[in-house]
């Protein structure tokens, strides 16, 4: 075999196609950890926004929306009483009554903007024990309260949406009464009013659904039977992690154009990066034919031509990781529903590294072999 130092000297023979194979590795690499970031980010943050504990009862027929959903309500008492098993702290149920309602809101610099709004109780709290105040308190009358992540959904600073501030909906200036965490969920895009706030700003006389809390996941079978018992109120009965894997399902397509486009861009840099090593391979003919003649077989010589390739792409691998780690990693992306943070975890770095891999060796082959095809008289010829 041909030393590794060999490999590393012939990649300085030229300065500009080391670059160029260096920057275009290195896009490659980028945008498919990004892809990769982007697609566990959104399905990760859809996955934890459900809990097995939590059933929905939503109106009939409005499976694919809560939105949409009207529910009577009547219903939150009616269950509270009616399901077995729904958890119970110093004699409280957990059963929340809620308005989930998108619509545009007025920023004080007089900018519209979309907003998912959910209108609840305390009770909220009690279902959703994941959500924790950070700053200011839950809201009373003509307050809210906003997540952590909604200045990202709305398309602001990051320090607009602070306690004391205003937001408008429909004329109506809702004082930020406090700001909520919820790790890892959409709840931290939302912005929460009082139920009877949003009850009256929407101008409904129903809720959207009602979230019960079970001390046993098993327990959704009782859940699921009130409400088919329960002809008058049309309710249907949706585990909340059901609720959000239909969510991920409506969202796959965009998680695919997401791979299309980076496998797209990849299929063009990596013929580009053939054509580069062809014209490079195609001047060391006779090279190659030489140190076929004092020994070297051509085994050994296509090994170090696929070395050269590695090397190169495994160092725009590098810069790529370096760059994602610097500029993408922590940046929260905003999607219809919410948002979600990038997080360049080992899984990402993996599939970056084996994009290099995948980069230097398929790069390689096609000229390597094209240059170590001719017969040894001929190559020895070869200018």
């Amino acid at each position: 075999m041909l030393p590794l130092s060999y490999a590393v000297r012939n990649l300085f023979r030229s300065k500009t196609r080391l670059l160029q194979t260096i920057g275009g590795s290195a896009m490659v690499v980028l945008l498919v950890m990004a892809s990769v970031a982007i697609n566990d980010g959104m399905k990760r943050v859809l996955s934890a926004s459900g809990s097995n504990h939590n059933v929905i009862l939503l109106g009939a027929g409005s499976e694919e929306s809560i939105q949409r959903s009207e529910v009577p309500e009547s219903t939150a008492g009616i269950a509270e009483a009616a399901v077995p098993g729904i958890t119970e702290t110093l004699g409280v149920r957990a059963v929340s009554g809620e308005i989930h309602y998108m619509n545009f809101l007025t920023l004080p610099d007089g900018t519209r903007t979309q907003a998912m709004l959910r209108g609840v109780t305390l009770q909220a709290l009690r279902v959703h024990p994941e959500v924790r105040l950070v700053e200011g308190g839950f809201p009373a009358a003509g307050e809210v309260m906003v997540g952590r992540l909604a200045w990202r959904k709305l398309g602001l600073d990051e320090a607009t949406l602070n306690v004391g501030g205003v937001l408008t909906l429909d004329d109506q200036a809702l004082t930020i009464a406090g700001i909520f965490a919820a790790p890892g969920t959409v709840l931290e895009s939302e912005i929460w009013a009082t139920l009877g706030d949003l009850r009256v700003l929407a101008k409904r006389e129903t809720l959207s659904c009602v979230v019960l809390r079970l001390d046993d996941p098993a327990d959704y079978a009782e859940a699921d039977l009130f409400a088919k018992q329960r002809l008058d109120l049309e309710l249907s009965a949706l585990r909340e992690s059901d609720y959000y894997d239909r969510l991920s399902t409506f969202f796959k397509p965009l998680r695919t154009m997401t791979w299309i486009t980076a496998a797209l861009i990849a299929a063009g840099a990596l013929f580009g990066g053939v054509n580069t090593l062809y014209a490079a391979f195609a001047s060391r003919v006779r090279e190659m034919a030489t140190l076929q003649a004092i020994g070297f077989g051509r085994g050994a010589l296509l090994a170090s031509l696929v070395q050269e390739s590695t090397l190169a792409c495994l160092t725009g691998t590098l810069l790529a990781s370096v760059v994602a780690v610097a500029v993408l990693d922590g940046r929260t992306i905003a999607f219809s529903i919410g948002a979600f943070t990038i997080d360049f975890g080992p899984g990402v770095a993996i599939s970056g590294i084996l994009t290099g891999l995948l980069l230097g060796l398929l790069g390689a082959l096609p000229p390597a072999i094209r240059c170590l095809k001719p017969p040894l008289p001929t190559a020895l010829r070869m200018s």
